[in-house]
């Protein structure tokens, strides 16, 4: 194995990998953490109740959730069941006239056409209604999900690695990651081909990636495999919506699915139907494909026009409506039901608050999605205020709700006090400085150095980006890009210059370059190749002075 740096030994042990074993495993290009599926609350029933239903002939339908998760979940479920029968059909409701997880109406409609099996993936934990419903017309049900349960779920078989009767190692997969499991479960059961799930894997990697759980332990081997089986390029549908995207097919990194493959994915569901994600992936024509690709991508670039007109109306009602509040609850006149998640995640990384956008709806109810700041945990938050809203799920980070218009004055008077309280005894979350993990000199800025920071990857939640810290003279500070909205210098560290670009928050770190002298920058390592001469690299996200070197 590679002799490793000693900074970046110290980095992994103050990340837990500690151990000669556990290192090998996290650098590992094969690694083997992983855990039976059977560790899993309700799997031996689940695969029990699918397999009779298959023996008996049954109709079954796959209900999904219309986002990258959502949709690579149901297509991993549909792909592995279809090996055991012909009678598979999939439905993913649509976001605007449905809404998050299991509805009456649909579930009606799922029954009228003659299935009497229901499996549900990423969505259904605590759609306790529905479930009741379902069963009342005589269908049996299986929900398969890994969002958050705390004193409600749903009344049938639920494999859930986040509900409190489950001691599953990992509670972290994403609804990919347990369908997959579901999957993996039920080819140990009868014996299918481990290569019809190993298929799959590029789906799993995608949507664990896209749902932003964290990228270690066993989420880490799925998205290491997921990686692997993308760029083996064996999934043709894939490949065709990778080149439309302008990525390099073979050579495609975390975040190339986070920033490329799963935005176009989402756009799917926020833009017009997520159905189309699923479809893309499933069909066997390779003009439909086409098409259906050439749609995703358009379907995103529409997106991105109404996200930026949202965003700058967010900016102007803060400014003169809530310049003040310390949670932002805001009313677009523009939202967007499928792309109010973006504009609030933009919003709240601006701003250093968390936020909610909010789409008033005709019948009396406004529908809110709300993205937290790190360390603050919004599921908590929301929960206290669960009576004011008739809907309500969703993480730590990130939920969604349905509440009484008439209710969100209301709420954004109960958030502002809670988090104030918060605040007052941890100030630090106001406005959150970025912490150096590696305090690096001029000897240890080197190619062979970014190139061993590599082998850390995929780098995701839990598995951040190390953020290294080099003291140095800022020279050559210019501005790039078509609006002169980037940053770029050099850090000179004595023998040696490092070549610096800043993407965001351009202003004020040209403010602090320009008072001179010595200054910590902090950011991310990489390698620039350019006409066959490497050298190091850094993507800059602050500036500090001297006296504010973390120790």
């Amino acid at each position: 194995m590679i002799k490793l740096h000693p900074k970046i030994i110290a980095l992994l042990k103050r990340r837990g990998i500690e151990t000669e074993e556990e290192l090998d495993e996290f650098l590992s290009v094969r690694p083997q953490k992983t855990h039976d599926p059977f560790l899993l609350h309700n799997m031996e029933a689940g695969v029990d109740l699918i397999l009779s239903a298959i023996d008996r002939g049954e109709k079954i339908c796959i209900y999904g959730d219309y986002d990258a998760d959502g949709i690579t979940s149901t297509v991993i479920m549909t792909e592995i069941l279809s090996q055991l029968t012909d009678q598979l059909s999939y439905y993913i409701p649509s976001r605007f006239d449905e809404g998050y997880g299991l509805n009456r109406e649909a579930i009606q409609k799922i029954y009228d056409a003659g299935i009497r099996c229901l499996i549900t993936v990423d969505c259904g934990s605590v759609s306790t209604e529905e479930v009741e419903f379902a069963k009342s017309l005589g269908m049996d049900v299986l929900v398969t999900d890994h969002h958050r349960v705390t004193d409600r779920k749903a009344d049938c078989i639920l494999i859930n690695p986040n509900q409190p009767d489950c001691s599953y190692p990992n509670p972290n997969l994403a609804g990919c990651g347990v369908a997959f499991k579901f999957g993996q479960a039920l080819t140990e059961a009868v014996g299918l081909s481990k290569h019809v799930l190993n298929l799959t894997l590029d789906l799993v990697g995608i949507g664990t990636i896209a749902d932003v759980v964290p990228l270690v332990g066993e989420n880490r081997t799925l998205v290491k495999y997921g990686l692997r089986t993308i760029n083996a390029r064996t999934r043709k549908n894939l490949d065709l919506l990778i080149r439309k995207a302008g990525l390099t097919p073979g050579q495609i990194t975390t975040e190339n699915v986070a920033f490329g493959i799963a935005p176009n994915l989402n756009a799917a569901g926020r833009i017009r139907h997520a159905g189309l994600g699923a479809e893309l992936f499933l069909s066997k024509d390779p003009k439909k494909a086409e098409r259906l690709a050439d749609l995703m991508i358009r379907m995103n670039q529409d997106r991105k026009v109404i996200q930026n007109q949202i965003y700058e109306e967010c900016l102007e009602q803060i400014q003169s409506d809530y310049p003040d509040d310390d949670f932002l609850v805001l009313e677009p006149k523009r939202a967007h039901e499928g792309i109010n998640g973006i504009v609030a995640g933009k919003i709240r990384e601006k701003e250093e608050r968390p936020t909610i956008l909010l789409t008033a709806k005709e019948d009396g109810y406004s529908k809110g999605t709300a993205r937290s700041m790190p360390g603050v945990d919004l599921y908590a938050l929301l929960k206290k205020e669960e009576k004011l809203f008739t809907q309500f799920g969703g993480h730590a980070q990130a939920c969604g709700f349905t509440i009484p218009t008439e209710n969100t004055g209301l709420l954004r008077e109960h958030l502002n006090a809670s988090y104030r309280a918060i605040l007052k005894e941890h100030p630090e979350l106001r406005h959150p400085a970025p912490k150096a993990e590696m305090v690096l000199d001029e000897n240890d800025v080197t190619v062979d150095f970014c190139d061993q920071l590599k082998l850390l990857a995929p780098f995701g939640q839990g598995n951040e980006k190390p953020v290294a810290l080099v003291s140095a003279c800022p020279e050559y500070i210019s501005r790039i890009g078509q609006k002169g909205q980037y940053l770029r210098f050099s850090a000179n560290l004595g023998n040696e210059r490092l070549s610096c670009v800043a993407f965001r928050h351009a202003d004020e770190l040209e403010r602090r370059l320009s008072e001179g002298g010595t200054r910590n920058i902090l950011g991310y390592l990489s390698v620039n190749e350019w006409k066959g001469r490497k050298s190091p690299q850094m993507e800059v996200i602050d500036v500090q002075s001297e006296g504010e070197q973390q120790k």
